[in-house]
């Protein structure tokens, strides 16, 4: 096929995705329960969050917390609009088969508060022309949804995915019984100095000069007062493991499932997701005390450098 024809071939499969644009993905949903105080709790648990405006009377819900009320469950999404069925199903068809989501944006309008009873509509925003990535060449479908309370619009949520062909390079990887590249962490603006910390292998959090508050992940400003001055902080290195899940399915490149993702309680007090290590997976617990471990990987890719736990030193796994 040459390239002429080929670029008018891709001009056509575009422009009935294109179609798709402004269509409902779904619509008249409704959250499976009203806001409310347990949730609200839980969630802030497992970010650490202390907050005082999201406890107590009058207590709201954190903003992040947004998507939370609107996802479809283990049981997943009812009511999703036939346009955006016939959108996936044309590009499994041509053969984008597998997705990946990329990025989420939320605009808030008004807090949440329990009892808010919340309802959304979905639109298809966009559809990408075909892009080549390192998972394979695909689209990028991003889709809007308002959310309300009763007639009230209360945010907007926009969540993107990459509908894409693999390109078998991870098989092939397997196949010659190569390592696959590993995935590189996003690195911007706000998170750079994590990064280059690890880099050097110094786990660094962040002190907020004004109030002494220490948080994580990074952020611009501190979450207890608002203040946008901080500094670095670096942490021991030991934590216990408040959460865990065990990681079975889907496989992806570089990963070898199941092994187990730990949220991991720092010794100065806030979390970090990290893998748990030299542990079977089925013997990782609650409450384990667990250590620092900052471990490279090499390809062509260069060095990469990633923080890990594994259990403490003259600790038995039960």
């Amino acid at each position: 096929m040459d390239d002429e024809l080929h670029a008018r071939l891709d001009d056509e499969f575009h422009a009935r995705l294109k179609a798709y644009e402004g269509r409902p993905a779904a619509v008249a949903g409704a959250g499976r329960d009203p806001v409310n105080a347990p949730m609200i709790r839980h969630w802030c648990e497992a970010m650490g969050d202390r907050n005082p405006a999201y406890t107590g009377p009058g207590a709201i819900a954190p903003p992040t917390m947004l998507q939370a009320w609107i996802m479809g469950g283990l049981s997943g999404h009812e009511g999703r609009a036939q346009a955006y069925g016939e959108l996936l199903s044309l590009l499994d068809d041509a053969g984008c088969t597998s997705v990946v989501a990329t990025d989420c944006e939320q605009e808030y309008l008004r807090p949440l508060r329990p009892g808010d009873e919340v309802a959304f509509d979905t639109v298809i925003e966009s559809v990408s022309r075909r892009k080549t990535t390192r998972l394979g060449t695909g689209y990028f479908v991003t889709t809007r949804t308002d959310i309300r309370v009763g007639e009230a619009p209360v945010g907007t949520h926009r969540f993107r995915i990459l509908k894409y062909a693999p390109t078998g390079r991870g098989q092939k990887a397997r196949d010659r019984q190569e390592p696959s590249r590993r995935p590189r962490p996003v690195v911007n603006r706000d998170n750079a100095g994590f990064w280059e910390g690890v880099r050097r292998h110094r786990l660094l959090v962040q002190r907020c000069t004004a109030c002494a508050t220490l948080r994580f992940p990074w952020l611009p400003g501190c979450n207890a007062c608002g203040s946008a001055r901080w500094e670095g902080v670096e942490a021991s290195g030991e934590g216990t493991v408040f959460s865990y899940v065990v990681m079975h399915h889907p496989p992806f490149p570089a990963f070898s499932p199941p092994y187990a993702i730990g949220l991991i309680e720092l010794a100065e007090g806030v979390r970090i997701v990290s893998n748990v290590v030299d542990v079977p997976y089925d013997k990782v617990r609650i409450g384990m005390p667990v250590e620092l471990e900052f471990r490279s990987y090499d390809d062509e890719d260069g060095e990469l450098v990633l923080p890990v736990f594994r259990p403490r030193a003259g600790e038995t796994a039960a």
